[in-house]
C-alpha cells in the first residue's frame, strides 16, 4: 500500500519524544507537513532537529504550547490555522495509590489527556467539515477498558477519550471527516520505562524488566512484549489516509491482543 500525503497539514500533540514523535516521523515520511508540539521551546527545537535527520526533506513545523489550557490551544492556532490531520497523542500517566489520588490530580488527568483534545478538535473540525476531507485521532490505551487497579485515574481519562472519539465521529457523519481513537497497548518509551521499574525490581537488566512486568501485571497480553512506537504509528499513518475513508468512529486495537478480550 502507497500512503501519499502530500499538501496535506498535520498535527501531533506531544510529540517531542515516544509514541508522539514517531508518528510525526511516519507522518512525514509519508508526505505530510507536520507540527510538531510540545511546552518547551528548547526541547521543541531539538525534537524537530532529530526528527529532521529520521525524515530528510520533510517540513517540519515547532509548534510551542502548553495544552492543558486554552491560551495553549489558541497558539497552535497562530502556528497552524489549518490542519487537515489532528492526532491527539498527548498524555500524562503514572501508577498511583487509588485512595491517595487528590481531586487536583484528578483534574489534572482530565485537563490534559481529555480537556486538550477536546479543545483542538473544537478548533479543526469545522474546518475539516467545510473543506471535505479531514483525520482525527485520538491516542487511547487497553487501560480504557481493562483500567489497572495502580492507573485508576489514567484509565479514566482514556476510557473518555473513547466516548469523545465516537461522539465527534457522529457530529462528523457524511461531511467526509473521519474520527478514530487507536487503542494503544504498553508501549516502550522512555517514560515506559520509568513507569516499569517502580513496578517491579530497579536491579534487573532492561529485557528481564520487560518481561517481569508483562508476566505480573499485564498478563493478558497476546504478543507478550512491549509494543514499539512505530507500531502504534504504522496505525495512525494508515488511518491518516484517504484508503481508510471508510473507517470512522472506530476504536482500533495495537494493543498486544488479549487472552479474554473484552475489546471490540
Amino acid at each position: 500500500m502507497q500512503i501519499d500525503l502530500t499538501g496535506r497539514t498535520a498535527l501531533v500533540t506531544g510529540s517531542t519524544q515516544g509514541i508522539g514523535a514517531a508518528i510525526a516521523v511516519a507522518l512525514a515520511r509519508a508526505g505530510a507537513r507536520v507540527g510538531v508540539n510540545g511546552r518547551d521551546e528548547r526541547r521543541v527545537a531539538a525534537s524537530v532537529e532529530s526528527l529532521t535527520r529520521e525524515a530528510p526533506g520533510a517540513e517540519l513545523v515547532p509548534v510551542v504550547a502548553d495544552l492543558s489550557g486554552d491560551e495553549g490551544a489558541a497558539r497552535v492556532a497562530e502556528v497552524l490555522p489549518q490542519v487537515d490531520i489532528l492526532v491527539n497523542n498527548l498524555g500524562v500517566f503514572g501508577a498511583a495509590d487509588p485512595l491517595e489520588i487528590t481531586d487536583e490530580e484528578w483534574r489534572r488527568y482530565f485537563e490534559v489527556n481529555v480537556l486538550a483534545a477536546v479543545r483542538l478538535t473544537r478548533l479543526y473540525l469545522p474546518g475539516m467539515t467545510e473543506r471535505g476531507w479531514g483525520r482525527i485521532q485520538y491516542i487511547a490505551s487497553d487501560s480504557a477498558v481493562a483500567v489497572p487497579a495502580e492507573m485508576i485515574h489514567y484509565g479514566m481519562s482514556k476510557t473518555a477519550l473513547l466516548a469523545v472519539s465516537r461522539g465527534f465521529a457522529k457530529k462528523a457523519a457524511g461531511t467526509g471527516v473521519t474520527v478514530n481513537s487507536v487503542i494503544a497497548g504498553p508501549t516502550h518509551t522512555g517514560g515506559v520505562e520509568d513507569f516499569v521499574y517502580e513496578l517491579v525490581d530497579r536491579d534487573l537488566p532492561w529485557d528481564e524488566a520487560q518481561r517481569a512486568f508483562m508476566r505480573e501485571h499485564r498478563p493478558q497480553s497476546l504478543l507478550q512484549r512491549l509494543i514499539e512506537p512505530e507500531e502504534i504509528a504504522h496505525m495512525v499513518v494508515y488511518l491518516s489516509s484517504p484508503q481508510a475513508s471508510a473507517t470512522t468512529g472506530g476504536a482500533l486495537r495495537v494493543d498486544g491482543g488479549y487472552v479474554d478480550s473484552i475489546l471490540p
